[in-house]
């Protein structure tokens, strides 16, 4: 006569699904969290100003690695950390323009922005259609090694390098890799504006 030891069985079905799930949750720790840390992370836009580029609400991956590779380019969009944060503050990160690269020259005349640098002998005048909100700030600064010159898109309503300062380039976070809500919005590279000059 031959018996059948069911508890066995489901015993040693239950073991195999337990291993598995941990192979699972091991193998996911392993491809996630490194992705997580050191080359995408989430970032929902938070105030207007960057309207209409980007709006409260919107959820974005940001590329965390590319800055690792190359410098910021005029007309990207960085997501950086607010480098005038107190030692006891938690950390802040804001959304900004690329306007001014290392070395160069911002000149802003009635919200005009035009650039001087070494390899153009008449100043780069930027033309800034993702501008809806325009202001009517005038100054100048001299970027130093390492320093950039960042603006909101929507200029009334943002807090920028004309209110703080310049931004040096080890607060630089990454840049918008993804928009994916809303989901008429999702697209890849948001906010990039190509100058001709």
């Amino acid at each position: 006569m031959t018996t059948l030891d069911t508890q066995g069985t489901e015993t040693s079905t239950l073991k195999r699904s337990f291993s598995e799930l941990w192979k699972f949750i091991l193998i996911t720790l392993l491809i996630v969290l490194p992705i997580r840390l050191f080359v995408a992370k989430p970032f929902i836009v938070n105030g207007p100003s960057m309207d209409p580029t980007f709006e409260t609400g919107q959820y974005l991956i940001v590329d965390e690695l590319s800055y690792h590779f190359r410098t910021p380019q005029r007309g990207e969009v960085a997501v950086f950390q607010y480098p005038y944060t107190a030692p006891t503050e938690a950390k802040r990160f804001y959304i900004k323009r690329v306007i001014g690269l290392p070395g160069e020259t911002v000149e802003i005349q009635y919200g005009k922005v035009s650039i001087r640098n070494s390899s153009s002998a008449e100043p780069i005048i930027l033309e800034e259609s993702y501008v809806a909100n325009h202001s009517l700030d005038s100054m100048k600064k001299v970027l130093g090694e390492d320093e950039y010159f960042v603006l909101g898109d929507n200029r009334p309503a943002s807090s920028d390098s004309r209110s703080w300062g310049v931004l040096e380039e080890k607060y630089i976070v990454g840049r918008p890799f993804v928009r994916l809500l809303p989901p008429t919005k999702i697209n890849f590279l948001p906010g990039v504006a190509h100058f001709t000059n």
